[in-house]
């Protein structure tokens, strides 16, 4: 069978036929890393490939694992979700990720139905997701895309985010850097000492909440989610960043300080993995940028993502506890959704 590997982009001959978790076995791949996708669809780790089989698979950051079957309604399963102890068809893998989406809302207090919400979209499937589920679930959520001047990836990330915006007929801001600020990425990383993701977080901040101030919306939302909260507090940890630890949090709320005045700023996905976004945008076709940013190289970010990854696949939830975003049941989560949501349209 013939395998696409993406991150780097390469063609891989395995023997089969064979099922998924022994493929990537000969690969050399940890099954908690990546989606595998066969005939445009998702498939489990016991799923049989066929020799003549072609196959994606697609990296992500996070894990699972489970039985086969639906634990709604029986049917073959889609997804696994290794900290639920469940699996999930289509269907309700997407009800999974709303319901995950509304606990959190309700458990901060995130967001109400009369907030204006801004959702800071960079083409990624994190904030695209996010963005989608919001719109899906009945809220005023308008799209803020920041152009960072990255070459053709800004380009391509720019314009998946306009496709997105049109086709669901939603309000989308635009800022590019070079233009407004009279620097873009490139160039403000080679003239200071600092990373160019660092470079890129400080511009992000401050953009953001220019935006979202100056247009009046009420609540600030990003697309951080379990993976990157529990990585970026295992690097607050380990480097006893005590101040940073002090403010990490799922809901900041509107503040002025000495710097000015700070929208209030959420992370409706924090209860959400990495993998189960990349998931929810295949299942429900939300096309978005797989490539890395092509300046992220040395991110330690990524690194503690590794390490994470490593304890997940024997310890499936230690990201989840690590945010005190505690693994629930299935049942609890999915059959008993807390909070009262306006009435949502059908997933597409």
């Amino acid at each position: 069978m013939k395998v696409k590997l993406r991150n780097p982009d390469q063609v891989r001959e395995v023997p089969g036929p064979a099922p998924v978790f022994r493929v990537l076995e000969q690969l050399g791949i940890n099954p908690e890393t990546v989606l595998v996708i066969h005939e445009s669809t998702l498939v489990t780790k016991d799923h049989v490939l066929p020799d003549d089989a072609e196959v994606e698979v697609r990296p992500v950051i996070s894990g699972g694992a489970g039985p086969a079957k639906c634990h709604r309604c029986g049917a073959p399963a889609v997804m696994e979700v290794a900290r639920h102890r469940a699996a999930y068809c289509g269907e309700h893998f997407v009800e999974h990720v709303r319901t995950q989406v509304r606990e959190a809302i309700s458990r901060y207090g995130m967001l109400s139905y009369d907030d204006r919400v801004l959702v800071a979209v960079s083409g990624g499937k994190d904030s695209l997701a996010l963005w989608d589920v919001l719109l899906d679930m009945g809220y005023r959520a308008d799209g803020l895309y920041l152009g960072l001047g990255i070459g053709t990836y800004s380009s391509r990330s720019e314009a998946l985010v306009r496709q997105f915006a049109a086709r669901r007929g939603a309000t989308l801001h635009a800022v590019e850097l070079a233009e407004e600020y009279g620097f873009d990425i490139p160039a403000a990383t080679s003239a200071v000492t600092r990373s160019s993701c660092g470079v890129c977080g400080l511009s992000k901040r401050y953009v953001f909440n220019r935006v979202a101030l100056e247009h009046g919306y009420d609540v600030m939302a990003t697309g951080h989610n379990l993976d990157d909260e529990a990585a970026t507090l295992m690097g607050n940890v380990l480097r006893w960043q005590t101040p940073f630890l002090a403010r990490q949090s799922p809901c900041l709320p509107a503040q002025e300080g000495a710097a000015g005045r700070l929208a209030k700023k959420v992370k409706p996905l924090y209860r959400l993995g990495e993998r189960e976004m990349a998931a929810y945008c295949v299942i429900t076709g939300l096309e978005y940028v797989v490539e890395e940013c092509p300046m992220v190289g040395g991110n330690t970010v990524l690194r503690y993502k590794d390490a994470l990854n490593a304890i997940e696949q024997g310890s499936p939830g230690t990201p989840a506890r690590s945010r005190s975003a505690r693994p629930c049941s299935a049942a609890r989560c999915c059959r008993q959704p807390s909070g009262t949501p306006r009435p949502r349209t059908p997933a597409r």
